[in-house]
C-alpha cells in the first residue's frame, strides 16, 4: 500500500487573531483604553511607565502587563510605584500574543480600571505583527539608537497610532537627525501623532500624559 503525503497549512497568526477579538470585546465592555507598547530594548518604555504613573496617579486607575523573556525586574519597579502589574516571561518568544495578555489580564483581577498598558517585549520585529486586542499600538524610539530605525523597520511605525522619541535630553550628545526623522515617520505614517520627551528629565511628559487622560476619557463617553 503506497503512503500519501498531506501537506497541512495553518495560519499562524489566525487563533491569535481569534483571541485578539474576544480580548478586544471584554476590554471594551470594562470601559478600558489598552495601549501596545513596543520598542526595541532599552529605549525608555519602562521609565516612561514610571513617569506616567506619577503625573496620572489620583486621576486615572491604571494598569501594567510586562512583557520580558527573562526575570521581573521591570514589574517590580511598576509594583513599587503603587500600580497593579502581571508580569508575563516569554523565555525566549520575541513578542507577547493575545493569548498571554488574556491570562495575564484574568491573574491582574483588577475592577475598575481605566487605562492598561501591555509593555511587549524589547524587538521592533515580531510585536508589529501581534494583535493583542489593544486600543492602538505606541512604538518608543530613543534618541541613541539613531534616526534611521523607522525606515528600517517600516511596519511597527506603520502599525502606530503614537510614536514616542525618547531622551530628547540627549540630543546634543547623539548623532540623531531630528528633521530625518520627522521626514520619516511623516512619509512611513502622516497621521501618527508623535510626542518628543524625556523620561529621565521629565520633560514632554505633560503633553503626552495630556493627551492619554483625553483618550481615556473618550473611552468612558
Amino acid at each position: 500500500m503506497g503512503t500519501k503525503q498531506i501537506r497541512l497549512e495553518t495560519n499562524l497568526l489566525g487563533a491569535n487573531n481569534m483571541m485578539a477579538v474576544k480580548n478586544r470585546r471584554i476590554f471594551k465592555e470594562a470601559g478600558l483604553l489598552v495601549i501596545n507598547l513596543m520598542s526595541s530594548p532599552g529605549s525608555g518604555k519602562t521609565t516612561l511607565l514610571e513617569k506616567t504613573i506619577e503625573q496620572i496617579q489620583g486621576y486615572i486607575n491604571m494598569g501594567v502587563i510586562e512583557g520580558d523573556l527573562y526575570t521581573d525586574q521591570d514589574a517590580l519597579r511598576i509594583e513599587n510605584k503603587g500600580v497593579k502589574v502581571v508580569q508575563i516571561n516569554t523565555e525566549g518568544t520575541c513578542h507577547l500574543d493575545a493569548g498571554m495578555v488574556e491570562k495575564a489580564w484574568r491573574d491582574l483581577g483588577e475592577e475598575n480600571l481605566q487605562l492598561l498598558f501591555i509593555e511587549n517585549v524589547g524587538n521592533l520585529v515580531c510585536p508589529a505583527e501581534f494583535d493583542l486586542g489593544e486600543d492602538f499600538k505606541a512604538v518608543i524610539l530613543s534618541t541613541t539608537e539613531g534616526n534611521d530605525k523607522v525606515l528600517k523597520y517600516p511596519l511597527v511605525f506603520q502599525k502606530a497610532r503614537v510614536v514616542v522619541l525618547n531622551k530628547i535630553d540627549l540630543l546634543p550628545y547623539v548623532d540623531f537627525d531630528l528633521d530625518a526623522f520627522e521626514r520619516d515617520i511623516a512619509a512611513v505614517n502622516p497621521d501618527t501623532v508623535v510626542f518628543k520627551l524625556s523620561g529621565r528629565t521629565g520633560e514632554g511628559i505633560e503633553e503626552w500624559t495630556q493627551w492619554l487622560t483625553k483618550e481615556v476619557g473618550r473611552v468612558n463617553l
